[in-house]
């Protein structure tokens, strides 16, 4: 394998840990970020408010978003194994 194949492999798998992710993320992110405008505003300063809620929103989306991660990693699993020379 030379350095461009492992390069790529890399960039590949780099890409695929990005875009699974980043819908439980992105849903943590907004929660967390709703949840600090409204501390700020109620003047709320209670750390666990912002916990508990943005757990509980990542869990429900990664319960809506498994399939979704699943068939891209099963995607890209069979490109990578497809694309070996063996």
């Amino acid at each position: 394998m030379d350095f461009g194949t492992a390069l790529e492999l890399g960039r590949n798998a780099f890409w695929m840990a990005l875009t699974t992710s980043a819908p439980i993320l992105l849903i943590g992110l907004a929660v967390g970020l709703i949840l600090s405008l409204v501390q700020a505003v109620t003047q709320l300063q209670e750390q666990t408010l912002t916990f508990v809620p943005k757990i509980a929103a990542m869990i429900v989306a990664a319960a809506i978003f498994i399939p979704w991660i699943t068939e891209q990693m099963v995607v890209y699993t069979k490109q990578m194994l497809g694309s070996l020379p063996w």
